[in-house]
């Protein structure tokens, strides 16, 4: 079996981890395909309530693995950037929230990886680099705007220059930094909190907010009151109201 890739299901909380430490879990090729792969089975395993994302060993991910493009010719580095893309791809869209848990170096792939999960969590300590242009290839052009704006994006990408991590906070690359010792155990209280609510109103509302900003206001809220409609349809949201109506308090 692949091991670039670990899955571990429980308790609704899927964990996947970047396992190539020896390699600072540099992205190659047949990591790619079994992220893709781990993230298929994951979309389809419906005990699954949230997914965290993290990397073994002293960093997240250290970027694409050049060494493997040595003696390729230009068709093999346009499969193997197809196959990053659908790798990116089904971190986006899975169904399940996903939660990034990132250390140390985040550069490159890394830094997509990381922008393709819903929210990111960051160890103080962490920097995020990307280095694309400077490596000679093309990379981190769409996510990386759409999260931190386009003038912000073309600084970092045209300049190579390290980010840190409350840096990364303040752009909007992570939305919280804790100490290192403490990213596993606030991971999980955060995953635990995601697995309270309804999976169903859960995915509608990921499904929502990622069409709802590709496009105008107005377009938004029929997205949103679609969302609603399918939402009735299921027993959803019935259960809030009856522990509101049981407790007096909201969801705990």
């Amino acid at each position: 079996m692949d091991e670039r890739i670990r899955l571990d299901v429980s308790d609704g909380i899927a964990r996947v981890q970047l396992a190539r430490p020896d390699a600072r879990n540099a992205v190659d090729l047949p990591l790619c395909l079994r992220l893709r792969e781990v993230f298929d089975e994951i979309d389809a395993d419906e005990s699954v309530r949230v997914v965290l994302l993290s990397g073994q060993g002293p960093v997240f991910c250290a970027g694409a693995d050049l060494k493997e493009r040595a003696g390729k010719d230009a068709s093999w580095v346009r499969r193997r950037r197809t196959a990053s893309f659908a790798a990116y791809a089904a971190i986006a869209a899975c169904r399940r929230p996903v939660v990034a848990l990132v250390h140390g170096a985040v550069v490159g792939s890394g830094g997509e990886i990381t922008l393709a999960a819903d929210f990111a969590i960051a160890a103080e300590g962490t920097t995020f680099r990307f280095p694309e242009p400077h490596w000679g290839t093309i990379g981190a052009t769409q996510r990386l705007p759409r999260a931190i704006g386009p003038r912000r994006a073309k600084e970092l990408l045209f300049t190579n220059r390290p980010v840190g991590a409350e840096e990364a906070r303040d752009l909007g690359l992570v939305v919280r930094v804790v100490p290192p010792a403490e990213l596993a155990d606030v991971g999980d209280a955060t995953a635990r909190e995601i697995a309270k609510a309804p999976p169903g109103a859960i995915a509608l509302t990921k499904r929502a907010v990622d069409l709802g900003t590709e496009t105008d206001l107005d377009r938004g809220i029929r997205i949103e009151m679609a969302a609603i409609e399918q939402n009735l349809g299921t027993g959803d949201w019935r259960e809030g109201i009856d522990r509101f109506s049981a407790t007096g308090k909201e969801a705990e």
